[in-house]
């Protein structure tokens, strides 16, 4: 991108939580940045997810997995801003992306998302992480099943794929 030039719209996806991870994607369908960030609080989550979706740049989604209080913020702000919202549950991605061995239990789901996570990150030209919170390797997990399901890509990546 060149000086002045605007940012080309993306994909926010949160796995959503006081902790949550947050990664941002391309329209080529490629992990921009991912991070794990801690909201401590009900009332700064509110507080602060306006300030989360502008500095992520021009969105054209937000994908949320989960739902409850917390997806209500994000909802009720994505509103405002005339954003249109996918809301999914983990065993809607999981069950894509993963293999039905891997969905068994929660921590053998976590596990598998961690290194198709890390494989994500090596095929888009991310910055490596230096430790991968979950949260976080999941919301690229969840924004990579998005970039299929709005038709950004059409398949999972060959580098990416097991």
């Amino acid at each position: 991108m060149s000086p002045g030039e605007a940012p080309a719209p993306g994909l926010l996806a949160v796995d959503l939580g006081l902790r949550s991870g947050l990664a941002l994607f391309g329209q080529d369908g490629r992990l921009r940045w991912y991070r794990s960030q801690n909201f401590g609080s009900h009332s700064r989550l509110k507080r602060a997810v306006p300030a989360v979706l502008h500095a992520a740049g021009p969105l054209v989604w937000l994908v949320l997995e989960g739902g409850g209080p917390i997806a209500e913020v994000w909802e009720r702000e994505a509103a405002r801003r005339a954003l249109p919202v996918l809301r999914v549950s983990a065993q809607d991605w999981r069950a894509r992306l993963l293999y039905a061995r891997e969905q068994r239990s929660g921590g053998l789901a976590k596990d598998a998302a961690d290194g198709l996570a890390r494989r994500v990150i090596e095929w888009s030209g991310a910055p490596r992480p230096t430790s991968l919170r979950h949260d976080a390797a999941e919301a690229v997990l969840l924004g990579l099943w998005a970039a299929l399901e709005v038709g950004w890509l059409a398949q999972v990546p060959p580098e990416v794929r097991r």
